[in-house]
């Protein structure tokens, strides 16, 4: 995998936009008469022609069922799909492709391991550690299990800062959690969660963790083995990837314990009419047709970010996030939720923020018709939100594709919108 070639002016600017941008078509047209600026990353990100490319050339050239077939077609669409399974667990830093198990996002990863771990283990009186901040795909899987099992929930504040408060998580830490599952980076307040650190401290008191990875793997490098959780969950629309496509990554002595989440074909090892026995790992995760395509143009993707470089896009967007704040904040009565870059230099590329006077679905109506898209809502957050006592926020999120000059443009935009919204909201004169 290749990207466009770096000046060394450019490479010593660390301005990965330039380089990159050409490599995204999508990016190269306007919006409401005006170039596109897109700000919605952490929603989903925008696809590389070599992810196009990949998934173009797979269909007309091996579309072919895997695992079933003795045909060539069959032999080389398996090829390409266990291939791009041994990429996601050299990208993670699993310690074998067995540990890897494809999902068809994020969220149905965590439910595997809710309906196959803690249906069998959790009890009435077991306590699940979240946080407040989780986006709502790791709530309801736990709440539906502690439903079903007696199991307790806890959940972590936050600081005034807007970073996980780890003092009210060792407090809530006791012999009787079992599970521990946080998110790595969240979404909404940009925070990076000391993850090394808080597994630490579940596995002091025997708990398991789960850690939801998605905002996290396409912005900087991710060991999983050194993190030491026992599960980690990716999705590929946010990794430079296509939709309908995620991963679980699980400890294989864990995987191996645990027994399946969904019965059907290729998850199999015998049938009869009356019992079945399981394939091997990560197979007996994998019932029914996988998305195959979407498998490898997921590996095309990382191999671009590996390419490109997550050091290097790490380095660029802690750039862009200390300018985004830098604007924003000169904007009177804006609040932005989440630690400042130069208290946490190492948080997200997204500012979440309200200002007075204005709604932010308006904010992002007004935006849109300037050709800029952010993103208006909870953001899948209603709990965080409630927290932090509002009822929505405006996100700009960033990638290594935005520029400086984006930035500049977001906050003039942004001002007028906010003249302009709170001109109308102004009573008359009598």
């Amino acid at each position: 995998m290749t990207v466009t070639p770096m000046s060394a002016a450019t490479e010593h600017q660390l301005d990965l936009a330039r380089l990159t941008r050409p490599d995204f078509p999508l990016l190269n047209q306007s919006l409401q008469g005006q170039p596109l600026v897109y700000m919605d990353h952490a929603a989903t990100s925008q696809k590389p022609r070599q992810v196009i490319d990949a998934l173009v050339e797979y269909y007309r050239c091996h579309n072919a069922n895997v695992h079933r077939g003795a045909h060539t077609l069959s032999a080389r669409a398996t090829e390409a799909f266990e291939s791009a399974r041994a990429t996601v667990a050299r990208f993670v830093g699993a310690a074998n492709a067995r540990e890897i198990v494809f999902s068809r996002n994020a969220t149905e990863a965590i439910n595997l391991v809710a309906y196959s771990w803690a249906l069998d283990h959790l009890k009435p009186g077991d306590e699940v550690v979240l946080s407040v901040m989780e986006h709502h795909s790791n709530l309801v899987p736990w709440q539906l299990m502690a439903r079903r099992s007696g199991a307790v929930l806890r959940h972590v504040g936050i600081t005034s800062q807007g970073e996980m408060d780890v003092d009210h998580f060792k407090q809530l830490l006791n012999e009787r959690t079992r599970l521990v599952s946080f998110v790595h980076l969240s979404n909404t307040l940009g925070c990076l969660n000391p993850a090394a650190e808080i597994t630490a401290m579940a596995h002091g008191v025997g708990a398991r963790v789960l850690v939801d990875g998605c905002q996290a793997l396409s912005h900087r490098p991710v060991d999983v083995q050194a993190l030491g959780c026992d599960w980690y969950v990716g999705s590929g629309h946010k990794l430079c990837g296509p939709t309908g496509i995620g991963f679980l990554w699980g400890r294989e002595d864990l995987l191996e314990a645990m027994t399946p989440f969904l019965g059907g074909g290729e998850m199999i090892a015998v049938v009869q009419l009356e019992k079945s026995t399981w394939a091997e790992l990560p197979h007996k995760f994998e019932a029914g047709t996988p998305a195959i395509a979407e498998a490898i143009g997921l590996a095309a993707a990382l191999d671009y970010l590996v390419a490109l470089g997550l050091e290097k896009i790490h380095a660029w967007e802690q750039q862009l996030t200390q300018h985004l704040f830098d604007r924003l904040q000169a904007i009177d009565g804006l609040i932005i939720y989440g630690p400042d870059p130069r208290e946490q230099p190492d948080r997200g590329a997204l500012a979440s923020f309200t200002v007075a006077g204005a709604h932010a679905h308006d904010v992002a109506a007004l935006l849109d018709s300037a050709g800029i898209c952010i993103r208006s809502g909870d953001h899948c957050t209603q709990p965080l939100h409630r927290a932090l006592q509002v009822t929505a926020t405006a996100r700009a999120s960033l990638s290594f594709t935005n520029t400086m000059e984006e930035i500049d443009r977001l906050a003039h935009q942004l001002q007028e919108a906010v003249s302009l919204l709170r001109q109308d909201s102004e009573p008359p004169l009598e």
